[in-house]
């Protein structure tokens, strides 16, 4: 009797473990890898989303070998408090070729990356939309709060990054970013950084849709502005929307940038609203005399406060973006 006790507490404790833990579940890790080798966890990086616990109060660390990723990719709303590691900024690469007139997907269907979780930073990686110039093309698109993209290349065309989220907040620090037509556009609050902002043909560099009732939308601090060659007539921004904001604070401009600066997408009563402007630029691109009358001319501490992440983010919380 004694032994049938045994075995059948046993089987019991097998039985609870066999409940407790099923067969196929996900172990969820503080550190995943992604390597197409097969020396990581993940082969890819949509199978690593699958890892990661949903609403983790925990950061988790998501180290991405060097590789070509063909992918899709959609981090979801349920995630938050991830660091994406490329192993190097040139060779890490995320692509895929989606443009809005395949099939009539339209402009927001189109992404290579879309980031729909907040508290989130992206470092050391390209993400590339490689589709033929045949309409718009989105590479990075955010829907999330508070991010973060330091040292990594976004390539594309028409509609490179797409900025959404209402009052959303972005940061760039050592970007590259390219494209030809309106290649940054959306509404969220975004302060790019010492970054190089290259125009691939005569167009438009930014398209913001800055709500009326937030304060800041596109600021460029320090950032290097440049251009294919050949390229000899591209604008600051045009608004998308009629209130949009962008500045331009101590940024080195090529010849490539027309001398109006600015341009009010074929609509004058856009002047009455649109907050544009720049401060301290240099370069055969800097200007002043020539820009358009309408756009503004911020004082040295107007400047420094839109350049102040410290003021520019505590909308809604005191939230400083990750540099590092």
């Amino acid at each position: 009797m004694t032994m049938l006790r045994n075995l059948s507490l046993i089987s019991l404790l097998f039985l609870a473990l066999t409940v407790s833990t099923p067969l196929g579940a996900v172990e969820y890790k503080r550190h995943i890898t992604v390597a197409q080798d097969g020396s990581g966890d993940y082969l890819t990086l949509t199978e690593a989303m699958e890892g990661i616990r949903a609403f983790m109060d925990y950061t988790v660390t998501v180290d991405i070998k060097n590789g070509v990723y063909r992918e899709k990719l959609v981090i979801p709303s349920w995630l938050e408090n991830v660091e994406f590691i490329g192993e190097s900024a040139d060779s890490t690469i995320i692509t895929f070729s989606d443009h809005a007139n395949i099939n009539k997907m339209g402009t927001f269907r189109t992404y290579t990356v879309k980031v729909e979780g907040c508290d989130m930073t992206f470092r050391n990686l390209t993400i590339e939309n490689n589709a033929e110039q045949l309409g718009q093309a989105v590479a990075l698109h955010t829907e999330g709060d508070r991010l973060s993209f330091i040292n990594c290349r976004f390539l594309g065309n028409q509609d490179t990054i797409f900025t959404g989220g209402r009052k959303a907040r972005l940061y760039f620090g050592g970007c590259y970013i390219e494209g030809t037509t309106d290649f940054i556009f959306g509404p969220a609050t975004a302060l790019f950084e010492d970054c190089t902002i290259y125009s691939k043909r005569d167009s438009y560099i930014t398209a913001a849709s800055t709500p009326a009732d937030v304060e800041v939308g596109y600021v460029f601090n320090r950032c290097k502005i440049k251009a294919a060659p050949g390229v000899g007539k591209v604008y600051l921004g045009r608004p998308w929307r009629p209130h949009a904001f962008t500045m331009f604070i101590d940024c080195e401009m090529d010849g490539h940038i027309t001398p109006a600066g600015w341009d009010n997408w074929r609509n004058p009563e856009n002047e009455k609203t649109a907050r544009y402007g720049e401060y301290g630029s240099t370069g055969a691109g800097a200007s002043p005399d020539t820009r358009v009358t309408w756009a503004l001319t911020p004082d040295a501490e107007t400047a420094r406060r839109y350049v102040d992440a410290s003021g520019i983010f505590t909308m809604t919380d005191n939230w400083k973006p990750n540099k590092q």
